[in-house]
């Protein structure tokens, strides 16, 4: 069966209407008067519009019509096929995970399961319109419904993988555990692996990383990542706060999670401000609470002491006193 490629398709059908229209020109200057009058009764014919504006008239157009309407409109029809083909393979190849990400500061998500759908869920609702890739070795896209959500399919430590998608240009990377591994050390052995391939293509790139056992967090030292998880620790502890303080829980949800309560924020500091207790108060007056520079929740206790230039604070708050604080800092409010 003859093949044909998508270059040589186009060469070809662009080529055949230059011909015709100037071929027709030359069997009848009197009927179209000007080669672009040519040219357009070509491609409506071609096309199966035919007006009836232009048509030919001696014997040998005629023949020329009828060669038109054989070969030029199974020609079109060729394209037409060729183009729906396209469309076709690209959602087969984006279900397979088989397509480059060719977008920038986006969301890598690692090892498809139920916490990575909950991520992809949350950060939806966070940013909407962020570029999420999901790498994992499953068979196909598992959220293909979600239009903004890409998939690569492969080995997640394999650096040809990671590149296809696009690790290079992320925003942040977020691997969870393989769950498929029954033994925990092995999972967290190949969370490693994953997250040393990333370090060494992307080291600027942000890692978010599960951990199933504590203990093996000090073999990611050298890796460089950004923030670890402990996964069955978290539940656990979350659990037992459940049991022992009730409501405890129901607090610790909402500071995790953006679509219930309030969240939690990083917002600019005030550069009028020079003490914690100026920040405490500030934010306090506007309806947010300051709860943390970085992971020093201790900030509360130490109110008089000055804010360092490189000091990230934290605040809980609603999402419209969040964006009101920050705007007035944008506007010098």
């Amino acid at each position: 069966m003859l093949r044909v490629s998508k270059k040589h398709l186009g060469i070809l059908i662009v080529s055949f209407v230059l011909v015709s229209a100037s071929l027709a020109y030359l069997l009848e200057p009197d009927t179209f008067g000007n080669w672009f009058n040519a040219f357009y009764w070509v491609l409506t014919t071609m096309a199966t519009v035919g007006y009836g504006d232009y048509f030919a008239h001696s014997a040998v157009g005629k023949g020329f019509t009828i060669f038109l309407y054989i070969f030029g409109i199974g020609l079109l029809s060729l394209v037409i096929g060729k183009v729906i083909d396209g469309f076709g393979s690209v959602h087969r190849q984006r279900r397979a995970g088989e397509l480059t990400f060719r977008g920038k500061d986006h969301i890598i998500i690692i090892n498809w399961n139920r916490k990575a759908q909950a991520a992809v869920e949350e950060i939806a609702a966070y940013q909407a319109d962020l570029p999420i890739v999901l790498i994992d070795e499953s068979g196909q896209h598992p959220m293909e419904q979600l239009p903004g959500v890409h998939f690569v399919k492969g080995d997640p430590s394999d650096d040809e993988v990671l590149i296809k998608a696009g690790i290079t240009n992320a925003k942040a990377a977020i691997v969870f555990a393989d769950l498929r591994i029954d033994e925990t050390s092995l999972a967290d052995g190949k969370t490693l692996l994953i997250v040393s391939s990333i370090e060494r293509i992307a080291p600027k790139v942000h890692t978010t990383v599960e951990i199933l056992l504590e203990k093996n967090i000090q073999n990611f030292r050298h890796v460089q990542v950004n923030e670890f998880i402990l996964s069955h620790d978290a539940i656990s502890r979350l659990a037992v706060r459940a049991a022992l303080q009730e409501g405890n829980a129901e607090v610790l949800q909402q500071l995790i999670s953006r679509q219930h309560g309030d969240d939690l924020y990083e917002v600019p500091a005030d550069p009028a401000w020079s003490t914690y207790a100026d920040a405490f108060h500030g934010f306090l007056q506007q309806g947010a609470t300051l709860l943390s520079d970085r992971g020093d929740l201790s900030i509360n206790r130490k109110l008089g002491e000055r804010i360092p230039a490189e000091a990230r604070l934290y605040v809980v708050a609603d999402e419209d006193t969040y964006r009101r604080i920050v705007g007035g800092r944008r506007t010098g409010s």
